[in-house]
């Protein structure tokens, strides 16, 4: 299976030559996450929901010379200079790229920085597992939870965006780097879960992949 994610990435790329964004190939199978996220949702999601991010940012960047070179992050972060679709593709485009690496088959134990810094910060692990789900759960509509470092404390945060809004953007209210991102919209859970976004966030637990989220959490910490 690996291999026909490998060969499809390939093709995508190679059609997409020219384009400044491309959709990251996933570094693992569709049904690698299965029972708890099933292998119709990641192919639709991933080939599907991210791809047409990608397509209309580039379609921007084609009618927009200030956009051509830019990385997705400096788009992001200065999105007020430009118009609303690209501030909906480009969010929706860095949001997956992230969510595709925090989650996976592999890295479920967390340990070390992080795990003290969220026992030091929320009082437990469990409460912070409580907290972020709680955030996920109440998101009104469409949109994301993140667990982020503050850009003014460095301190841990747990907040939420909506539609595909992220904490790097500067139109936000609580900036932040993210560490960890959980996508709440319908598209992400509708087919396995239906209207059960709890039973959804639950098993999201299941399938996160710490050793990537520690890795961005320590490169968030350095930059303070």
């Amino acid at each position: 299976m690996k291999k026909i994610i490998i060969l499809f990435s390939l093709v995508f790329l190679g059609a997409n030559a020219m384009a400044q964004f491309t959709v990251p190939a996933l570094s693992y199978s569709y049904d690698a996450l299965e029972p708890h996220i099933d292998k119709q949702t990641m192919e639709i999601h991933h080939d599907k929901h991210h791809a047409a991010y990608v397509k209309k940012l580039n379609d921007e960047v084609t009618a927009n010379p200030a956009l051509k070179d830019k990385s997705i992050e400096e788009i992001v972060k200065h999105v007020s200079k430009y118009n609303k679709t690209v501030r909906d593709n480009a969010g929706g485009h860095y949001n997956h790229s992230l969510f595709w690496t925090v989650i996976g088959p592999d890295g479920h134990t967390l340990s070390g920085p992080l795990l003290e810094d969220i026992n030091a910060t929320f009082g437990s692990f469990e409460k912070f597992q409580t907290a972020f789900s709680d955030s996920a759960k109440t998101r009104f509509g469409s949109g994301w939870a993140w667990l982020i470092v503050e850009h003014t404390t460095g301190k841990l945060k747990i907040t939420t965006t909506p539609n595909q809004d992220n904490p790097l953007m500067d139109v936000v209210k609580e900036k932040g780097t993210p560490v960890l991102a959980l996508d709440v919209w319908e598209h992400a859970y509708y087919l396995k879960y239906q209207n059960k976004r709890p039973d959804y966030i639950a098993a999201f637990w299941n399938v996160i992949n710490w050793d990537e989220v520690s890795k961005r959490y320590t490169e968030a910490k350095k930059k303070k």
